[in-house]
């Protein structure tokens, strides 16, 4: 006999008349040695639910305290950050690059080269020197009326600003603040003269990066996610109360973590659109943690649990697995920090914040509220949508589980097949840089970018600035002129100038190629390695730099860190996910379907806006993907994906430690999470799409990247991969090598696996039965 007893199984493939552990194990082909096993983890999961048991019955008795405690939070929260948070501003630094070393340099004895520009580009069909009255007023204007501009640049002044067809010209303003610091309104300042000045026949466009980074327009999607979570929340549980909670939870988790990031913003320089991603993330993970737990008490309710019980099991069960979910998903956030991009940490910074408070949130305050609302919970319900919670063998849900296991390969063949197709694209990924030329042709900085490749050739978009350290003498200088005019793939090289103290001399050099032309890449490349250390022997030494040349550094930074990137978060993810559910196997088939999910995202990503399928519908052109796309898209869905297989893989365990059968196991767990899993995935492709409603070409790629990796995670995968998979295993699902079983801790998610904290199958238990409303 075995040592422990099993529950009696009410499943259409049992024979109900045994009930038995040890008949009914045996009789599904199950080791005794693994019965014996299903018995030690079920009474470990028992001793290790105190502290969650402790907890939730606290939130339950002291729920007006814990409702009293968040709102001092949030108050105090928004108080402080209106006293003392800092502003978010982009500060793009690479520590430790050439072109980082240049600015530096520049910016300590040079500041009049070291701002950031903005160009205005005059187009006169007629002559630019019959145009020369009203060029200089326009300029005149600037100087006057434009604060913080440190110099302007007139084409009359310098030569080669005037094309050679005499009908373009282009003018530098040059502010005393780099240019992603320089103040909105000063920028839109600078927009409306020129938009005064310009006429029939006398063409003014405003561009370059000053322009860039104030002109892109701010779109709020965070609302339309809003509203479609309000009515998938009505679809999925067919009452106002029970949606309110969710979304009531995750506004309040939203407020108190940008509250937070304000604050720290007065030490940290986080981006300046730090708050619409933290609110994007914010408002998907709040929603979804908080709407696991608000489905488990229904469950518990709706099998006639009292409101302490529901509480305590929601909080156990599904608090665990959000809980979890969550550091798995702040570890892929903080992965971010190993790319060596300040700004990059910092943002990621951002989301680990927002997704910390939503899992505390979702730990106190929803269990709180839930103690409120109690069994009105299903209160204003809306007809025909009411549904109760549970496994139900008549779901259809169980149906497909049942029919998927009955033939595991094809649909593995399937699943996995669609996966591939879809990532094949990624083998033809072009990483690069958009700029204003990828923008919308409506925009100022596009007409002004077109003006410019029109008038002077495509290079002059992208200028790279040589900056010559003269400490030792420039007698080096003239011939790194003549080396840099020889250079192949240079079009033009300004004479050198220098600061007023003559120890630092900066040159322009013109590409012949575009800024995201491959070419232009290995110029740089070129310059560094070979022409510039040839000029440099007189004891000079001379720095690439400009736009172009730190998007080229900070590319090549990004290829070289993300293995790094990669490995650490998919090895701390696998080494968590191990300790969570005592399984080698359920691990490293979660990382395997992670990444074939982002695979799939990156696929797409590219057919869409490189190879440009489908790109006229959404208002795109053909052209690279951003190049820190990649990097930023595998953090955010690395962890939002796992959140899925935490949510499904936990409620599996729980099922396989109640029955000790994994095909019954992945039938039941499937049944009672697939619903919540689909309208949490719903809720997020709604959320993601709205970014494709935005102007910016960078923020359609993260829309639909995102969006493509959570559709295709809770359909294909969790849907007809994960069942197929696990029933092809049977019992190699939960294989754990023993010398590993004793090194790593023990950190159980399912919570106990039979009512009030017994052992499955303890004496005096309930039997379990498949039926609706049963639980764990």
């Amino acid at each position: 006999m075995l040592p422990c007893s099993i529950p009696t199984i009410h499943d259409p493939g049992v024979d109900r008349n045994r009930s038995s552990a040890s008949h009914w194990i045996l009789s599904r082909g199950t080791p005794a040695g693994t019965a014996t096993g299903v018995c030690a983890m079920a009474r470990q999961e028992a001793r290790d639910v105190t502290v969650m048991e402790r907890w939730a019955r606290f939130v339950h008795r002291r729920k007006w305290l814990v409702l009293a405690a968040w709102l001092v939070i949030l108050v105090a929260g928004a108080a402080a950050a209106r006293a003392f948070g800092g502003e978010f501003q982009t500060e793009f630094r690479l520590p430790g690059s050439e072109s980082q070393r240049a600015n530096d340099l520049l910016k300590e004895r040079f500041p009049a080269q070291a701002g950031g520009e903005a160009e205005i580009v005059f187009e006169v069909p007629t002559g630019i020197d019959g145009a020369r009255p009203q060029i200089e007023e326009v300029l005149a204007r600037i100087q006057a009326e434009i604060p913080d501009v440190a110099a302007i640049e007139s084409p009359f002044e310098r030569p080669g600003y005037i094309s050679p067809d005499g009908t373009i010209a282009r003018a530098v303003v040059r502010f005393t603040f780099d240019a992603d610091k320089v103040p909105h309104e000063t920028a839109m300042q600078l927009i409306r003269l020129t938009e005064e000045a310009a006429r029939p026949g006398f063409t003014v466009e405003p561009g370059g990066r000053v322009i860039q980074f104030n002109e892109q327009a701010e779109f709020g999607s965070e609302i339309y996610g809003l509203i479609a979570a309000v009515f998938i929340l009505l679809i999925a549980f067919g009452s106002v109360v029970a949606m309110g909670v969710p979304i009531g939870a995750a506004l309040f988790g939203l407020g108190t973590g940008l509250a937070l990031i304000t604050i720290a913003a007065r030490w940290v320089g986080f981006p300046s659109f730090s708050s619409q991603f933290a609110a994007m993330i914010g408002i998907g993970v709040g929603i979804d943690y908080s709407l696991l737990v608000v489905t488990r008490f229904r469950e518990a309710i709706h099998a006639g649990k009292r409101v302490e019980d529901a509480v305590v099991e929601a909080v156990t069960t599904s608090g665990r697995s959000v809980m979890f979910a969550g550091v798995v998903v702040a570890i892929a956030f903080l992965g971010l920090f190993v790319m060596g991009l300040p700004f990059v940490a910092t943002l990621a910074t951002a989301g680990a914040v927002v997704v910390l408070v939503a899992v505390a949130i979702a730990l106190s305050l929803t269990p709180a509220l839930l103690a409120v609302f109690g069994r009105r919970v299903d209160s204003l319900r809306v007809p025909f949508f009411h549904q109760s919670e549970g496994v139900d063998p008549r779901s259809p849900w169980y149906r497909l589980s049942r029919a998927i296991q009955a033939r595991p390969w094809p649909f593995a063949l399937l699943a996995g097949g669609l996966l591939v197709v879809l990532a094949l694209p990624l083998l033809d990924m072009q990483l690069g840089f958009t700029d204003a030329g990828n923008r919308s042709p409506s925009s100022h900085s596009r007409k002004a970018y077109d003006l410019i490749a029109k008038g002077f050739g495509p290079g002059t978009n992208g200028p790279l600035l040589i900056v010559a350290d003269t400490r030792n003498g420039n007698g080096g200088l003239e011939r790194a002129v003549e080396l840099l005019r020889a250079t192949p793939g240079v079009a033009n090289v300004t004479q050198p100038l220098l600061n007023p103290q003559g120890d630092t001399a900066v040159i322009t050099v013109i590409p012949t190629t575009k800024p995201q032309d491959h070419a232009t890449t290995e110029l740089v490349h070129r310059l560094r390695n070979d022409v510039l250390q040839r000029a440099g022997t007189n004891g000079d030494r001379f720095y690439v730099t400009g736009v172009t040349a730190g998007q080229i550094d900070a590319s090549d930074r990004i290829s070289q860190r993300m293995p790094y990137l990669f490995i650490g978060v998919i090895g701390l993810s696998f080494i968590l996910l191990t300790a969570m559910f005592r399984s080698v196997v359920v691990a490293l088939k979660a990382a395997i379907m992670n990444l074939l999910s982002i695979g799939a995202a990156y696929g797409v990503v590219v057919a869409v806006f490189q190879w440009g399928w489908g790109g006229e519908l959404i208002g795109v052109g053909t052209g690279p993907v951003e190049v820190f796309l990649p990097m930023m898209m595998f953090a955010i869905l690395f962890g939002l994906s796992m959140d899925y297989e935490v949510f499904l893989i936990s409620r599996i365990r729980e099922e396989y430690l109640k029955t000790g059968d994994t095909g019954l196991a992945v039938a039941n767990g499937l049944t009672a999470t697939a619903r919540v899993i689909t309208a949490a995935a719903a809720i997020m492709v709604t959320v993601f799409l709205a970014f494709v409603l935005g102007p910016e070409r960078v923020i359609k790629e993260f829309g639909i990247g995102l969006a493509t990796a959570i559709l295709v995670d809770a359909t294909i995968v969790r849907i007809l991969l994960v069942p197929s998979t696990m029933e092809l295993l049977g019992r190699w699902n939960w294989w754990m090598p023993r010398w590993l079983d004793r090194i790593l801790p023990n950190l159980h998610v399912e919570g106990p696996p039979a009512s009030e904290g017994e052992p499955a199958g303890a004496a005096g238990s309930r039997p379990l039965t498949a039926g609706a409303g049963q639980t764990g």
